[in-house]
């Protein structure tokens, strides 16, 4: 399986030019949105496509 599947809060962090502390608070308020509507959350990850619709309007990640 070579398609990946999280981001972790250090990916996070470089995408968005934000600091690792950010990342890790983005995360957690992102898994909160995702914990609500009934999903199962890894803590200090998020899905790449829940991230990407998000952040960037649902592109993938080939196109980023």
């Amino acid at each position: 399986m070579d398609k990946k599947i999280y981001y972790n809060a250090e990916e996070v962090a470089s995408m968005l030019g934000v600091s690792i502390g950010k990342s890790y608070k983005i995360l957690r308020e992102m898994n909160t949105e995702l914990a609500g509507k009934g999903f199962l959350i890894i803590s200090g990850k998020i899905p790449v496509e829940y991230f990407n619709e998000k952040w960037y309007g649902g592109i993938k990640e080939a196109s980023i």
